[in-house]
C-alpha cells in the first residue's frame, strides 16, 4: 500500500456512527504506526479533507470532501439520476433497496430508499465499503466484471462476514455462472446473517458494469413468491439505471435461465 493509499485510506475509517476521531483511536483501529498517522493525519486536514474539532481536537471530514462531491455530482450526476429509480424500485416491493458504483475491489453505496412499511427493516449504513464476494451487489458485479477483476478476487484470502459467507473460489464460481445466466444474484446471510439480498448490474456508457443495484430483505420475510417479484422488478430498475447511465439496449444482456451464460466483458472480441 503506497503512501497516498494509506493517507487516503483514513478516510475510510468515519461514518455516521462514528463522525470524529481522535488519534489514539485511529492508532486503535488501524495499527499503524502514531507519528506516521499523525503526519498523513495532518496533511489531510492541510488540504481540507479533514478538520479538526477546536475544543477535543477528534478529526472528522473536511470541506474539501463537499466541493469534490458537488464538483463530481455536476459532472456526472449519478446519484440524480439513480434517486428515483431506487426510491421506485423501493416502493414497488416495499422493501430497502440500495446502489452501489464499483470503487477499486469494492462496491461504494451512491444512495437508498426504504419505504419503513414493516416493524423489522434492514439496517443500511451508506459509508460501509461493500466487498464482491459477499454480497448480493458484488457477485451480480463480478458475474460481468472482466476476467482480470474475477480472477483477482478469487485468487485473494476472502474475509467471513458471517457463518454464512462463502469463501470457496469454486463454490463463488458457480455462483457467478448462475448470475451470468439468469442476470439476478442472490445470497441469504452472507454478509449480515438476518438479511437475504438480490442484486442485478448496472452497465455504464461503455457497455461495462460500473455497479449493482440490489433489494434486502429481512430473513423472515424472504419466500418465494417475494423473491420472484422483487426480481422482476429488480430487473427493470436495472434496465432502466443502466440506460439512464449511458448503456445502450446492445450492452443490456437478456437472461434466459435455461439458457447458457452470456458473454462477459472479458469474454467479448
Amino acid at each position: 500500500m503506497g503512501t497516498i493509499t494509506k493517507a487516503l485510506d483514513l478516510l475510510n475509517l468515519f461514518s455516521p456512527a462514528r463522525p470524529q476521531i481522535g488519534l489514539g483511536e485511529v492508532v486503535r483501529l488501524t495499527g499503524r504506526d502514531k507519528a506516521t498517522l499523525h503526519r498523513h493525519l495532518s496533511e489531510l486536514e492541510e488540504n481540507g479533507f479533514l478538520e479538526q474539532h477546536p475544543v477535543t481536537r477528534a478529526y472528522r471530514l473536511g470541506p474539501a470532501l463537499l466541493r469534490l462531491a458537488a464538483v463530481r455530482e455536476a459532472a456526472f450526476p449519478m446519484r440524480a439520476l439513480l434517486r428515483p429509480i431506487v426510491t421506485e424500485l423501493s416502493e414497488a416491493v416495499g422493501e430497502l433497496a440500495h446502489a452501489s458504483l464499483l470503487q477499486g475491489d469494492v462496491l461504494s453505496p451512491v444512495f437508498h430508499a426504504d419505504p419503513r412499511l414493516h416493524g423489522t427493516q434492514v439496517h443500511f449504513d451508506a459509508s460501509e465499503i461493500l466487498p464482491l464476494h459477499a454480497t448480493s451487489s458484488g457477485l451480480a458485479v463480478l458475474a460481468f466484471a472482466p476476467d482480470a477483476l474475477r480472477r483477482r478476487i478469487l485468487a485473494r484470502p476472502l474475509s467471513m462476514h458471517t457463518g454464512r459467507t462463502i469463501t470457496d473460489p469454486e463454490r463463488l464460481r458457480g455462483l457467478i455462472d448462475e448470475v451470468r445466466r439468469t442476470g439476478i444474484s442472490r445470497l441469504d446471510g452472507a454478509f449480515d446473517e438476518e438479511v437475504a439480498s438480490q442484486g442485478a448490474p448496472l452497465f455504464g456508457e461503455d457497455g461495462r458494469v460500473i455497479g449493482a443495484i440490489s433489494v434486502a430483505v429481512p430473513t423472515v420475510r424472504d419466500r418465494p413468491d417475494r423473491q420472484e417479484d422483487i426480481a422482476r422488478h429488480l430487473r427493470a430498475a436495472a434496465r432502466a439505471a443502466s440506460l439512464s447511465l449511458g448503456a445502450r439496449e446492445a450492452d443490456l444482456v437478456a437472461p434466459d435461465p435455461a439458457g447458457p451464460a452470456p458473454q462477459t466483458q472479458g469474454d467479448r472480441p
